[in-house]
């Protein structure tokens, strides 16, 4: 999703081309493919087939095939994006064989090294030449770890550019219909990080604070590869499955789901993305975090951080609530990609 609105403007230049590297590191047919068709990506110029595994296992299989693949196609720049372990591992890859690096959505800080994605972003951080920043947190963040502050450009949002690059056929989907819901009478859920999922305890926990919620509101859930393989395997779907106010579904595209995004009431969420989205949709959204690397999501926007059991209260204030109060962060704009192509020329002159 990142990188589609910068492959498109790199594209209509007269001094780049764009080379994509899919990792492989999350495959899944409905979450991959589909998100190349809807947001008009070509297909790779290169696959890693790097696939599953343990953090140690993708970081390394990632950094010998990555490293082979700068040898052979001797990059000028490499752009690297979010803070997956793939994000890591190229721009160590890349900065050892003396290549520009730039980090995507950088300065990026949850402050709690237990989540994975927090020690790629650091990490990812200290190597990379120029770090792109979506809003002043991520300045001050890098800042304060020592970054000169000549390697920090700030950039704003290009989750913005990738919903603004396909608004009209979001707006055309209407995927609400096909569910028989009405846009405004229903909330979007989305969970898969392993500290809410990966445990029978906490996971049973969420689904009954699902089940209390879609009391008064009717939820949709796409189920993450990862959360439907969990509560299979704690024996939980039944839960969800036999509350008649809940509908789950399969992984959905991008369009599809950004379709029943845009006429959500409100979202329940632990993805980081989302957070991004629903403030500048406007949308209440509910973080089920201790901590989130975007707190510009709740000082600006409409995030909450909640514990579980918090959630039924939570939405039923949300239900009760005429209006939504939330701003927009500078530079979230759908104008990213081309400042990003900007700093990107800078740096390759």
């Amino acid at each position: 999703m990142k990188v589609a609105p910068l492959y498109h403007e790199l594209s209509g230049s007269d001094w780049a081309q764009p080379v994509l590297v899919h990792t492989g590191q999350h495959y899944d047919v409905n979450m991959s493919d589909s998100f190349f068709r809807d947001l008009k990506l070509p297909e790779p110029d290169f696959h890693l087939g790097i696939g599953s595994g343990s953090h140690a296992e993708q970081t390394g299989k990632t950094m010998i095939a990555y490293e082979k693949l700068c040898v052979e196609d001797k990059p000028d720049v490499v752009l690297v994006v979010g803070d997956v372990n793939a994000t890591a591992a190229c721009v160590q890859a890349a900065a050892k064989l003396h290549i520009p690096t730039v980090h995507l959505e950088a300065g990026l800080r949850s402050n709690d090294r237990r989540m994975p994605e927090e020690i790629n972003r650091i990490l990812t951080d200290s190597i990379a030449d120029l770090l792109l920043t979506p809003s002043p947190d991520g300045d001050e963040n890098l800042l304060r770890e020592g970054i000169a502050k000549e390697k920090i450009v700030r950039v704003g949002n290009i989750m913005m550019d990738s919903l603004e690059l396909v608004r009209p056929r979001i707006e055309e989907t209407k995927y609400w219909e096909k569910l028989s819901l009405k846009p405004g009478e229903y909330g979007l859920v989305t969970l898969h990080r392993p500290s809410n999922v990966d445990t029978p305890e906490k996971l049973e926990e969420l689904c009954e604070a699902l089940v209390k919620s879609a009391k008064e509101i009717s939820l949709v859930f796409p189920l993450h590869p990862r959360t439907r393989k969990n509560l299979e395997a704690f024996a939980l779907l039944h839960l969800l499955e036999e509350c008649e106010s809940i509908i789950t579904t399969e992984p959905l595209g991008y369009c599809d789901f950004m379709s029943l995004l845009f006429a959500a009431r409100l979202v329940i969420t632990d993805s980081g993305g989302i957070q991004e989205e629903t403030t500048y949709l406007g949308i209440p959204c509910l973080t089920r975090r201790d901590n989130t690397e975007r707190p510009i999501t709740i000082t600006l926007g409409t995030n909450q951080l909640v514990a579980s059991a918090e959630i039924p209260q939570k939405s039923s204030d949300i239900l009760k609530s005429e209006e939504t109060e939330g701003r927009v962060p500078e530079l979230w704009d759908g104008k990213t990609a081309q400042r990003v192509a900007q700093a990107i020329r800078s740096l390759a002159v």
